[in-house]
């Protein structure tokens, strides 16, 4: 892994949250996109190399509105950036760890991702993302 690429909180209001965001980092998000097939909306401040990411349900069935009704607003997940995904999937299984989505999906920002289960990772919810080369 090569480094933090970004921490996702689960937020209420995106339209609210971006405000508080903006006056605690003293800058505006950077985008806001939609990813339909997750349900969520989300929004993005850079923070040195690393970003914040702002994920607001669109759906009530969606893992980030199920994320709200049960811990409330918060830190979700921790993302790494890693350079080959299949094999970081493919490693991380012979280690033990319960993998969600073997198979990696479209996220947001341009970026393939798989989700690590938390009950394997100490309850944190932890993601892999590779930038999507086109």
């Amino acid at each position: 892994m090569k480094k933090i690429e970004h921490v996702g909180i689960a937020v209420k209001s995106l339209e609210d949250s971006n405000d508080l965001f903006s006056k605690l980092l003293g800058k505006p998000h950077y985008k806001t996109e939609m990813v339909t097939s997750e349900g969520v909306n989300t929004s993005f401040f850079q923070v040195g190399e690393n970003k914040i990411e702002l994920l607001e349900a669109t759906r009530n069935d969606s893992p980030i509105a199920k994320f709200i009704d049960k811990k409330g607003e918060g830190v979700h997940h921790i993302a790494f950036d890693v350079d080959d995904i299949y094999a970081e999937v493919e490693r991380l299984k012979k280690e033990g760890f319960s993998i969600l989505n073997e198979t990696p999906k479209r996220g947001a920002d341009n970026k393939l991702v798989v989700f690590l289960h938390p009950k394997s990772s100490n309850g944190v919810l932890i993601e892999l993302c590779q930038e999507i080369k086109e």
